[in-house]
Parts: structure tokens; C-alpha cells; sequence
């Protein structure tokens, strides 16, 4: 079959997919595309003037507000929901991630934000059928995650408010060896000023790479971020003892194999290491990582609370 037979076929598939609202999982291999997109270019995106203007309820529909209206704002028709979106995969992929935290999380609507078109339509077709095949056993399973496709590393402000969040994932995010394309990873001084935005204090973000470097170059971004000491990157200020302090804080995380035991502790303690289990399991790439005998560097990063005006000390 020739190239554009093949490319044929995978459109037919996916369409016929969508029209007759299948519960069966969709097949990847009709959703090909490739590994990374530049997210400098120009992708033709749809995004909201601000959060307010954006319209969820085709997302959540089981969480759209009951007895309420539409609202119109800015020629933009919003429905309500009854509770925020405040969990996001950034970079989900194929939406491994998506699926396992529905159930681990059930009170909080989680949304997977990913750039490559057809990756999205498979995360999006995959959640319709989850939805269908439980829709009598479970109905409110998979009701709360969705996808979007969207260039976070542009438009994050315009999705989520100031301390919305209160989980960000970042899993196995393009490693961009090369120096000149650093600038294209999904961590850096400005983007961490965007994450620090869009999360609550206490709110935290969890990355893992199987790429050694990487995970350093995270690390030392996200730990150095708002501390006017470290690496002159980052403007920041001294705190009341005169010590210098980032807006983010590295914390301590379970051995790999050992997260049960701090799930069996419960509290904040046992969630992280929850959280720490699933993106370790969970996600396409961690799984692939296990299979080839790799090494996984994991990393769990909260958010301090704002400091203090100088009129509060």
C-alpha cells in the first residue's frame, strides 16, 4: 500500500471512530505521528483570551453546574462547572497518565495538554470509549479527566488562573540534547515563573526522565528559581534571616518499590508518594523505560507560600 493509501486508511479509521461513538479502545497505530513537535512554530491553536473565557463543559459535562446558563462573555458562550480543573499532564502523550489518575483522584478534574494533533484525538477517543464501557458500572469513572491540545509552553496563563493548580506533571518531556535547542525544553526560568503562577502554594510539580541530565537540568532550574543566590538566572529576594530562598522546594520521595509504605501512612506524604508510584507505572514511557532494564530520575518539587509584603514582616 502507498503512502497516501496508508494515510487514507488511518483518516477513515479515526473518523469512523468519532461518528459512531465507539466504546472500543482505539487502536495507536491509526494515530501516528511524530515523537515531538517544535513548540515555536506556528501550530494554528484555539486558546482563550483568559481563563474566563473558556468553556469547559464540553470537557466535563458531568461536572457542568445543574440549573445554570450559559454565560456569555465576550462573545465567548461559558457553562459553568461545579469545581475548577486543578490537576494538569503537561506533554501527556498518549494519555497513560490521564487514565490511572482518574481513579486515584476522583475529586478533582484532571485535563492532559498535549501539542501533536493526532496524539490528541487518540487521548480524546480513548476517554469517550473509557466513558462509554463504564457508563453503567461506574458512571463517573474517567468522567473527570480530558485533553486539550494546546503549546503550554505559550499559552498556560490563558487556561488556568493564579493558583489553580494543585498538581502539575511534566513526564518524560523532549530531552533536546542539543545546546542550541535548549531553549525548547519544557523547563526553564521563564516557564517556571508560569508554573509558580498557575499553582497554589503547597501545590506541586513531578517530573521524571529516563535522560540522567535532564533530570539535573530540571532540578537546578525549578530549586533555583525566585533565589536571587543561586546562578544570577532568576531575580528573587532574602528572606527574614537574611538567607536566600527559591519559590520551589525539592522534597523528599519514597525508593522506587517502597512508595506503599508511605501510601499506608497516609496525608500529604502518602499522596506524593501515590502520585510518585503512578508516574513511575503508569505512564507509556515508564513503562517502556522498565521493559529496556532503564533508569527513571524522579523529582517532586511544592511551591512555597507567597513571601510576605514588606508592610506584613
Amino acid at each position: 500500500m502507498t503512502a497516501a493509501g496508508k494515510r487514507q486508511k488511518r483518516e477513515d479509521y479515526r473518523k469512523t471512530h468519532k461518528e459512531e461513538g465507539n466504546a472500543e479502545l482505539p487502536k495507536k497505530k491509526f494515530y501516528r505521528q511524530r515523537a515531538h513537535a517544535n513548540p515555536f512554530s506556528d501550530h494554528r491553536l484555539t486558546y482563550p483570551a483568559s481563563p474566563a473565557l473558556m468553556d469547559w463543559s464540553s470537557h466535563y459535562p458531568a461536572f457542568v453546574a445543574p440549573d445554570t446558563q450559559s454565560v456569555a462573555k465576550d462573545h465567548a458562550v461559558v457553562k459553568p462547572l461545579t469545581k475548577p480543573v486543578t490537576v494538569a499532564d503537561i506533554g501527556c502523550g498518549f494519555g497513560g497518565l490521564l487514565v490511572a489518575l482518574s481513579p486515584l483522584l476522583p475529586d478533582e478534574l484532571i485535563l492532559g495538554l498535549e501539542i501533536r494533533t493526532q496524539v490528541t484525538e487518540y487521548v480524546e477517543d480513548r476517554i469517550s470509549a473509557l466513558r462509554s464501557q463504564y457508563a453503567d458500572r461506574s458512571p463517573r469513572l474517567y468522567q473527570n479527566i480530558s485533553c486539550l491540545r494546546a503549546n503550554t509552553m505559550k499559552f498556560l496563563p490563558n487556561f488556568f488562573t493564579r493558583g489553580q493548580l494543585s498538581h502539575i506533571f511534566l513526564c518524560f518531556p523532549d530531552p533536546h540534547f542539543k545546546a542550541r535547542k535548549h531553549k525548547a525544553r519544557i523547563v526553564s526560568g521563564t516557564l517556571c515563573a508560569e508554573y509558580a503562577y498557575v499553582l497554589r502554594p503547597g501545590g506541586c510539580v513531578y517530573t521524571i526522565t529516563d535522560v540522567e541530565e535532564l533530570g539535573e537540568w530540571m532540578r537546578s532550574r525549578f530549586e533555583a528559581f525566585g533565589n536571587s543566590g543561586v546562578g544570577g538566572e532568576d531575580e528573587g529576594g532574602e528572606t527574614g534571616e537574611g538567607r536566600t530562598e527559591g519559590m520551589f522546594e525539592t522534597i523528599e520521595l519514597p525508593e522506587e518499590g517502597k512508595e506503599g509504605e508511605w501510601v499506608d501512612e497516609g496525608g500529604q506524604k502518602g499522596l506524593v508518594a501515590m502520585l510518585v508510584r503512578c508516574i513511575r507505572e503508569e505512564t507509556e514511557e515508564g513503562k517502556k523505560v522498565t521493559r529496556n532494564g532503564g533508569k527513571r530520575f524522579v523529582s517532586v518539587f511544592r511551591r512555597r507560600e507567597d513571601p510576605a509584603w514588606p508592610d506584613e514582616i
